[in-house]
């Protein structure tokens, strides 16, 4: 008998079929004797909604009353699955997350989880019943209820499945796997059978869209193995998400990620001297804009022209930040520019091979892609790029390092 958290998605539950659908999966897990806990999403478009609700009534809303607007998508789900598996004969029981408790800190609508309490859900799950717990969700220290930001619920699988001491954590989607890189856009992309925790957070921070990046983080602090299944296709075969150890051939390259959320901005005649950079930076920071990659040009007398990138949502106000403190900060001109991709090779293998980066830029150079910026890790080299060449450098890519299927 195993214990598992079996967490299911918007689109898993976007309608009552697909729920009825969603509950045979956890009647089997239960005929064949595992102690089985769901975690489960809002049905999908209803936090777009929920959301848009806040927005047209405040649009500078308070934080606490948005949480407790858009955490009502997930209470309905548990209540629907729970009657769904009563109907198949189930002792199931709907739990929302100050019913647990999970307890957050205090930073709504994008919380973190501080401690999930569990004995008596261990209790419930002891005697058979299955909890159908509300992902994306919990409570904070003054007693409300707090969300965790878009993409939560796999977060709360994750840490539920932590807290259980679960033997595994499967995440249902509409996939069946983790892919080497986007097979709609590479028809040769091959599924993972394992991938390590390390190129799974690479590729999530990197816009690989099938997990969200806290819950690798999460899964690899506390070694949770992630099973990641597609709901429509439950027979066949997903990616599990393990330590290096569990995966005996570890190829040179996992997968190549991209990411289209991305805009550079270069700060031209920049003064080449020390604290420069974190007068830039600092406001940024103070303005809550996160930077990526940056990279600074070799001086030309006392100048220099530094490069950084931004979210695209970032971008306009990072632009006001820094032209508002130009004279401050002394550079000669601001050029902004969201026609960018950032594509990123990623594999534990690079740790003990040579030549990673030199493949890539000849692979690139020899479809003409131009190079506008580099970053690197210790298991990833991304690369920022003209947007329009995104298709042209995720295909060459895949063949140059040996990725496309047979």
């Amino acid at each position: 008998m195993a214990r598992i958290v079996m967490k299911f998605g918007g689109t898993s539950v976007g309608d009552i079929e697909r729920i009825k659908n969603v509950a045979q999966l956890v009647k089997k897990e239960v005929d064949a004797g595992n102690e089985v806990a769901v975690v489960v999403s809002a049905m999908s478009g209803e936090t777009n909604k929920l959301v848009g609700y806040c927005r047209e009534v405040a649009p500078m809303h308070d934080s606490r009353e948005y949480d407790a607007v858009v955490a009502t998508g997930e209470q309905v789900t548990t209540g629907l699955l729970s009657l769904a598996l009563q109907e198949l004969g189930c002792n199931a029981r709907s739990w929302l997350g100050w019913q647990i408790p999970i307890k957050t800190d205090d930073a709504h609508s994008k919380a973190r989880i501080m401690e999930i309490d569990t004995p008596l859900m261990r209790e419930r799950m002891a005697g058979g019943q299955v909890p159908v717990i509300a992902g994306f969700q919990g409570i904070g220290p003054d007693n409300r209820i707090t969300t965790l930001g878009r993409g939560g619920s796999d977060t709360s699988a994750v840490a539920m499945a932590a807290a259980l001491d679960a033997d595994r954590c499967d995440i249902y989607t509409d996939v069946d796997g983790v892919y080497t890189t986007d097979p709609r856009i590479v028809p040769k992309a091959r599924k993972l059978e394992k991938i390590t925790y390390e190129e799974m957070l690479e590729s999530a921070s990197q816009g690989a869209k099938v997990l969200q990046t806290r819950s690798v983080e999460m899964a690899m602090k506390h070694r949770v193995r992630l099973q990641v299944r597609s709901t429509f296709a439950p027979d066949t075969p997903g990616t599990l998400v393990c330590d290096e150890d569990e995966i005996v051939e570890k190829e040179l390259v996992s997968g190549i990620a991209y990411s289209r959320d991305e805009a550079k901005i270069t700060l031209v005649d920049v003064a080449d001297i020390p604290g420069v950079a974190a007068k830039i930076f600092g406001p940024l920071t103070d303005a809550n804009v996160n930077v990526d990659m940056i990279v600074q040009n070799i001086a030309e007398g006392q100048a220099t022209d530094l490069t950084f990138t931004v979210a695209k949502g970032d971008l306009d106000r990072c632009v006001a930040v820094l032209k508002e403190k130009k004279e401050e900060l002394g550079f000669q001109d601001l050029i902004a520019d969201d026609n960018v991709v950032k594509i990123s090779v990623i594999g534990v293998g690079m740790r003990s091979h040579a030549g990673v980066a030199q493949t890539m830029f000849t692979a690139l150079a020899d479809k003409g892609i131009n190079i506008q910026v580099i970053s690197t890790s210790e298991i990833k080299v991304s690369v920022l790029v003209a947007e329009e060449y995104t298709e042209l450098a995720l295909r060459a890519l895949h063949t140059a390092y040996g990725l496309d299927a047979a």
